[in-house]
C-alpha cells in the first residue's frame, strides 16, 4: 500500500512533468540538472581521467576502508554528473566507508549505440586493472544499469574480472519497450505516464520509451537491451524498482534472465516511481531501499 508521503511526492512530480507528458517529451532529455562546481566539505574528492573519460572519486573523511563502489549514473544518456548523482555518491561513501568512483561521460546529441557502451567498457577495463574487483560493487540506475550489465557481460566474455556484487535501480534494459507495464501503469507513473485526458489506445505507443540512442540498431540487440542477454556465473545482483514505473517490466524481465543461473533479488516498492531512492531520499521506502 502506498504511503501518504509517496502519494504527495507522486502528485508533485506529476504536476511538474505535466507539460512534458502532455507533449510526449523525454524528461531526461528536456530537464537539464545543474552540474556546477563541486567541493564537498566532508569528503576527499578528485577527478581522474580514464581513457579520456572523467571519473569522480569520492571518499568520506571520517570512514574509509578498502571497498570500492563504481557508479553508473542514469539520465538516458543525456545527463552528466549532477547534484542528484553526487548526493547518491556521498550517501554511499558515508554509509559504507567505500571509495566511490562515478563514471562521468560527456553527453552528446549525436551519440548512438554502441558509442556510450564502448566508453563504459573501456573505462571499466582500466578500473579493473587499478582496483580489486573482489572488493568492488557496481551500482547503476535507469540507463546506467543498462551500461553496467552490458559492460559486465562483455568483461566476462573477454576474460576480465567481475565485481563482487551488482545493484540495479529502476533498470532501463529493454529499449524495445515491449513490456506490459507500459499499459497497466500508463496513468500511474508520475514522470512518464499519459495525462488522464489521453487514452492509451490512441497515445500508448508514445509513452513507450524509445531512445534516439538506438539509432539504426535492432532495439532487441542484447548488449543494447541487456534484458535479452543470457547470464551465467554473474555476481549476486539486487534489483530495486517502483511498482508505478511504466518500465517496471524491464526489472521483471531482467530478474527472469538472471535467476536461471545466478543469485538475484528483486524488490518492488509499492506506489513508488522511477529512481525514487535518488529523487526522494526522505521517503520511508527510500531510506529502507538505501539501507
Amino acid at each position: 500500500m502506498s504511503s501518504v508521503g509517496s502519494k504527495i511526492v507522486n502528485a508533485g512530480i506529476k504536476l511538474f512533468t505535466y507539460k512534458y507528458r502532455k507533449n510526449h517529451l523525454s524528461v531526461s532529455k528536456n530537464i537539464k540538472l545543474k552540474t556546477g562546481k563541486y567541493k564537498p566539505k566532508q569528503y576527499n574528492y578528485d577527478v581522474l581521467v580514464v581513457n579520456d573519460c572523467k571519473v569522480e572519486r569520492l571518499v568520506y573523511k571520517k570512514l574509509c576502508n578498502d571497498i570500492n563502489i563504481i557508479q553508473f549514473h542514469g539520465g538516458g544518456g543525456y545527463q552528466s554528473m549532477n547534484k542528484w548523482y553526487r548526493m547518491v555518491a556521498e550517501k554511499l561513501a558515508k554509509n559504507t566507508g567505500a571509495t566511490v568512483y562515478s563514471i562521468d561521460y560527456e553527453p552528446k546529441e549525436d551519440y548512438v549505440y554502441p558509442s556510450l557502451h564502448n566508453i563504459f567498457y573501456d573505462v571499466c577495463i582500466k578500473l579493473e586493472s587499478l582496483l580489486d574487483f573482489n572488493k568492488t560493487i557496481m551500482i547503476g540506475d535507469s540507463f546506467g544499469a543498462n551500461f553496467l550489465l552490458a559492460t559486465c557481460h562483455k568483461l566476462q566474455k573477454n576474460g576480465y574480472k567481475l565485481p563482487k556484487k551488482i545493484i540495479c535501480i529502476s533498470p532501463f534494459v529493454d529499449l524495445s519497450a515491449s513490456g506490459d507495464s507500459y499499459k497497466f501503469n500508463c496513468y500511474k507513473d508520475p514522470s512518464y505516464s499519459l495525462p488522464k485526458s489521453q487514452s492509451y489506445e490512441e497515445y500508448g505507443k508514445l509513452i513507450r520509451r524509445k531512445s534516439s540512442y538506438i539509432g539504426n540498431s535492432n532495439p532487441k540487440e542484447p548488449y543494447l537491451s541487456p534484458a535479452f542477454l543470457e547470464y551465467k556465473g554473474f555476481p549476486p545482483t539486487l534489483i530495486q524498482v517502483g511498482s508505478y514505473e511504466t518500465d517496471l517490466s524491464d526489472s521483471l524481465m531482467l530478474k527472469s534472465a538472471l535467476e536461471k543461473d545466478n543469485n538475484v533479488k528483486l524488490t518492488v516498492y509499492e506506489g513508488l516511481f522511477h529512481d525514487f531512492q535518488y529523487f526522494a531520499p526522505f521517503l520511508k521506502d527510500s531510506k529502507l531501499a538505501f539501507k
